[in-house]
């Protein structure tokens, strides 16, 4: 299904995907969007959108299955407590995307913006991930309480990732392809080097990521990763009486 969304409202655009969803259609091209919000959101269906132009906030909130592909950039918010599916950017991303994100893979081409997925948790086999190609803003990680996400510099841009990295992270891992200097980070992350099962673990997402931009996946892993993990589990658990 083909939708021409130039000059369309955001509310009756979604209703209008709802409706064929429910109706059986499973998959989408969305022409001239321009900053129409809530695309995919708690869609349950295993269908695919994609997306021509650049999406407003929350795209894919609380999604539980879809594949949306956006050529384009992508504002703030996107995948949003996302639960289960695929997001492919073939561009950048603003702020606070995969906030609060459960399940599935977000996949960004170029930068995002500040504090990338806050409160990002996981439940036994299922495990979030971002992996961003570009660099990153402040607060990288911030409250992370699991998931797993993985920052690549791969445009060369200085400084590779912002300030306060990893602040409040009792969960979860960071990989970032690079030194990562000491004053960057958050007072409740480490730095280690990594193990075998770190560079299986990765090169599994990474091969993926590399096949829908086209990276060279040997030239990606050719580089030295830094792993960042947690160092307690309850980082401020001094401040509370119990």
């Amino acid at each position: 299904m083909r939708i021409d969304a130039k000059g369309m409202h955001y509310r009756p655009m979604n209703k209008m995907i709802r409706d064929a969803v429910a109706s059986g259609e499973k998959e989408f091209e969305l022409d001239n969007i321009g900053g129409q919000r809530y695309i995919g959101a708690g869609l349950n269906e295993n269908v695919k959108i994609t997306i021509n132009g650049t999406p407003g906030n929350d795209l894919g909130a609380f999604m539980n299955g879809p594949k949306i592909i956006i050529n384009a950039n992508g504002q703030d918010g996107l995948a949003n407590t996302m639960n289960a599916g695929e997001i492919i950017v073939h561009g950048n991303v603003g702020d606070i995307i995969g906030y609060g994100m459960r399940g599935g893979k977000f996949y960004i081409k170029g930068d995002v913006g500040y504090r990338v997925g806050i409160h990002m948790k996981e439940y036994k086999k299922q495990v979030p991930i971002i992996i961003a190609g570009g660099t990153a803003g402040d607060f990288f990680g911030e409250y992370m309480a699991g998931g797993i996400m993985i920052l690549l510099g791969m445009n060369g841009k200085s400084p590779l990732v912002g300030d306060y990295v990893g602040t409040g992270m009792h969960g979860g891992v960071m990989y970032i392809r690079g030194k990562v200097d000491p004053y960057h980070l958050g007072k409740e992350v480490n730095c280690l080097e990594l193990s075998e099962e770190d560079t299986k673990l990765i090169s599994g997402y990474l091969k993926e990521y590399c096949e829908y931009f086209r990276f060279d996946f040997n030239e990606v892993m050719s580089a030295k990763f830094t792993k960042l993990v947690p160092l307690s589990l309850r980082p401020y658990g001094n401040m509370y009486v119990y």
